[in-house]
């Protein structure tokens, strides 16, 4: 399944502080099994809470935020992948202006999540449910089409494909509990 940002619309959180485009999700008889959405944070506020899920919090734009519970501070920093428990009730403090935010929920019950940031030329993903966003320059997987910046995949099948010289792409690997 292809996305494209450009082509979602933005709703508004729960607590109005922001918004989301939902990318993708996938459920099983009407439970979540996993979700993936592009968060517009532009000010300080309540983060949503997700009880009995994981999250995989990247920002893929702006200079980050602290998420804070009162017990635990956490730093998200742009493009480094920030591992959580989703029912964490946080509260979010901008670094330094508006972020982008990409979101991986998912049910730990049911699969565990791995996110990274791919630079080079190559990639290659293994057997299984995975996502491919590209947050810079070209992504040509062949077959599947080539993607540019925003745009993303979601497979079960092994795909393969070249990045661009300046290319950056988030991927998302899910492995069934």
């Amino acid at each position: 399944m292809r996305f494209c940002v450009a082509s979602l619309p933005p709703l508004p959180w729960k607590n109005g502080k922001g918004t989301t485009r939902e990318l993708a999700l996938r459920e099983d008889h009407g439970r979540v099994i996993w979700r993936l959405s592009l968060a517009e944070i532009t000010q300080d506020g309540a983060f949503s809470t997700f009880p009995g899920m994981a999250r995989i919090h990247t920002i893929v734009a702006g200079q980050g935020l602290l998420l804070d519970s009162g017990e635990t501070t956490l730093v998200a920093k742009p493009h480094r992948p920030l591992h959580f428990d989703g029912g964490l009730p946080l509260t979010a403090r901008l670094l330094e202006g508006a972020c982008r935010a990409f979101n991986v929920i998912y049910d730990p019950k049911l699969v565990t999540a791995s996110a990274q940031i791919l630079t080079g030329d190559q990639v290659i993903t293994s057997e299984g449910q995975h996502a491919l966003f590209v947050l810079r320059g070209i992504l040509d997987l062949g077959p599947a089409g080539t993607f540019s910046s925003g745009e993303g995949l979601v497979s079960d099948h092994v795909v393969s494909g070249l990045m661009a010289d300046d290319a950056q792409v988030l991927q998302i690997q899910f492995t069934p509990v």
